[in-house]
This record gives C-alpha cells, structure tokens and sequence, in this order.
C-alpha cells in the first residue's frame, strides 16, 4: 500500500491484524476439533463466524484468549502471541499469571451471562477493574454507571441479576466486558439462551460497539446482524474454514456446496 505526501509515493506500513490465526489445530481426545484454521481479523473489523453446531466455532474463540490450549500452529493477538512465547524457534507456554495479565486486552461475552448473583449489576461490572486492574472503587463506580448507561441499563445499577431479564443480563455482561477496556471483543452466541424477544436489545448493543469501532469476533447464529453489521462473514464445518468472504457475497453468491446447503436451511 502507498500513500501520497509531497507528491511523492510513500510506502505505508502493513496493517497488523488484531487476530492471526495460523494452522491452529486443536484436538479433544481422538477427536480433532480445529483442522489448521488460518484466519485474520483486521483492527476495527467485524467477524461473524456461522456454521453447525460441532464445527468448531467456539472452541476457536475460546482459543483465541487461550481458555482452550492450541495443540499446534500460531495464534496471536495485536502482534502477540497468546499463552505462548517463542525462543529457540520453539514455542513455551507463559505462566497462568501471564496469560491472565493478555486476557485483560481481550473481553469475552458468553452464551451464559455468568454474572455473579450476589452482586449488583454495578458490582458485577466494577469487579474485575477493582481487583485486577488495582482501580479505586470511587473512580470504577463511575466508568461502571457510565457503561451501565452505554447498554441501556442506567437505571438498574442497583439490581442483582434475579431482578433482571436475560437480555438484562447479557448487557451487564457485556459492559462487564467492557470495563477491562479491551482491543478486543469475542462473542460466543450471545443471544442463543435468550428469549426471541429479548434478543434484539442485546444485538443494538453490538452494533453500537462495532460503530465505535471495536474489533469483534462473533459466533452467531442471527444472520440478519452479520449480514446488517459483519464486515467478514466465515463459514466452519467440521472444524475448517469452508469459506469466507463479504456478508452479501457469503450469503447471496456461496460458492462451496456445504455452505449453500447450510445456508438453505437457516435463511
């Protein structure tokens, strides 16, 4: 890539992915569950990851934060490995204390809210900040409400997660999430145990994030958000990448028989 200054060609520096994947394999017993995945997600972008249940969409994701450990290949985050580092050409795991210390560049939104039921929503999102990151509570109290308000839920900062609904819930989740600040969002089905009706409360707050500019990684099964909001669509079955491409190209124009047959039964 060039740019222009003076009049002069200048060459511009390659963008970093947030994301690169390289011939990730994963395996659970005998059964291989990631077959060498080799995707990248660029900073800023949305990808949406769709295909059948046990394709290996959210073993993937949980990879990429390192809660599942990769057998072999590269995985790496904003030009870091994750949960490894290489010396001698040879990969060595890091120590939980440094793994966990990466995670906090990365949020991670699951099919379960997983909030705590003893705590406030408030709480709930102030938590990590308070204990991980060593903020004073005053100060997290504030950026918790401030999140509270971004996803809809300013007025029950003060409610324990039995008063809320399950979208409720997602949203605290999320802003859970959000109050790590990280480069880096991944969303494992997140409206999946949802009511319908709840469900579009929790995907306009993804939208709003994607708008923002937030890199996300996205499990789903809405195809309407991917095609709406998905700046990359990819299709797994069987623990590969069948095809990936524009959201309109995937689901307008698929060019592999798997993902025309998956198609046709979701769409």
């Amino acid at each position: 890539m060039s740019t222009v200054t003076n009049g002069n060609a200048v060459d511009a520096a390659p963008v970093r992915p947030m994301v690169k994947a390289e011939a990730v394999r994963k395996s659970f017993g005998s059964t291989e569950v990631l077959k060498g995945i080799d995707l990248e997600v660029a900073p800023r972008e949305v990808m949406c990851v769709v295909g059948p249940s046990g394709s290996g969409k959210s073993t993937f994701l949980r990879c990429v934060n390192h809660l599942e450990k990769i057998d072999s290949g590269r995985l790496s985050v904003d030009g870091r490995l994750v949960g490894y580092r290489e010396k001698g050409g040879k990969l060595h795991e890091l120590k939980e204390s440094e793994v966990a210390a990466q995670r906090r560049d990365i949020g991670m939104v699951f099919q379960r809210f997983n909030l705590f039921p003893h705590m406030t929503a408030l709480e709930n999102v102030t938590e990590a900040p308070v204990q991980v990151k060593g903020l004073k509570k005053d100060a997290c109290r504030d950026l918790g409400a401030a999140l509270l308000e971004r996803v809809g839920l300013g007025n029950r900062i003060h409610s324990y997660p039995n008063q809320l609904s399950g979208g409720q819930q997602q949203r605290v989740a999320i802003a859970r999430a959000l109050a790590m600040e990280p480069k880096l969002m991944l969303f494992d089905e997140p409206t999946s145990a949802l009511d319908p009706e709840l469900v579009g409360e929790v995907l306009d707050v993804m939208r709003g994030l994607a708008e923002s500019g937030m890199t996300m990684l996205v499990v789903t099964h809405e195809m309407g958000f991917a095609r709406e909001v998905g700046d990359t669509l990819v299709f797994m079955d069987d623990g590969a990448v069948v095809e990936a491409g524009s959201p309109k190209q995937v689901l307008t124009d698929p060019q592999h028989e798997r993902t025309r047959a998956f198609l046709s039964k979701v769409l």
